[in-house]
């Protein structure tokens, strides 16, 4: 399969695109990354970006505060064809994706959540893990459809609640697996060797 031609959204500090470009510079992912999108004019995913000469774009997504729709969402999808982007990479992307989106790149957009999906979708999953009494959280890697951190997963980390923890260790040691689990859900992209069965990612076709 072709090299993937990465195109990321995201709107916080990008570690998780930094991972990404680890992986690619070890050649550990047979990828790149065409360019970088921010909701957030000031976002430091924007700044790691421009030290590794990757193009780099503000995107004004007003009137909406927590979606990407209408001309914002037709300007994205026109940027990410322009760049000749194949998949679509949410890395901390604060809004919800809709429909066109999802339809100028079918199967092709991914997400990472910090929980074990189906188990605490939306915000904080971690803190609403050690809320409920967990005793492990994790991250999840999927693809993008219509619900709510419903799509199909590609790959699970899990991670042991401990005695002590805070949500904010909690987070920190989940962030640690976010940044093994989106390369690895990327190289199994990148292989083509996988089929999609419902909500789940069966790898070998």
């Amino acid at each position: 399969m072709a090299r993937l031609r990465l195109g990321v959204l995201g709107s916080g500090a990008g570690s998780n695109m930094q991972s990404i470009v680890d992986a690619i510079a070890k050649g550990e992912l047979d990828a790149e990354i065409a360019i970088v999108m921010s909701d957030v004019a000031d976002a430091k995913i924007l700044d790691r970006a421009r030290r590794h000469g990757i193009e780099c774009r503000y995107l004004d997504c007003s009137p909406f505060r927590t979606k990407l729709d209408g001309a914002a969402e037709m300007k994205c999808v026109e940027i990410l064809k322009s760049a000749g982007v194949d998949t679509v990479v949410l890395a901390g992307f604060m809004r919800i994706v809709k429909a066109g989106l999802l339809g100028a790149f079918p199967n092709r957009v991914i997400n990472i959540h910090p929980a074990l999906l189906p188990a605490f979708p939306g915000v904080e999953s971690w803190k609403q893990a050690l809320d409920y009494g967990c005793k492990v959280a994790g991250v999840t890697v999927h693809f993008v459809d219509s619900g709510t951190d419903t799509g199909p997963i590609i790959v699970q980390r899990a991670v042991p609640v401990v005695e002590g923890d805070t949500p904010a260790s909690l987070h920190a040691r989940i962030q640690v697996e976010e940044h093994i689990a989106y390369p690895d859900a990327l190289r199994i992209v990148a292989s083509g060797n996988y089929r999609i069965d419902g909500r789940r990612v069966v790898i070998g076709g």
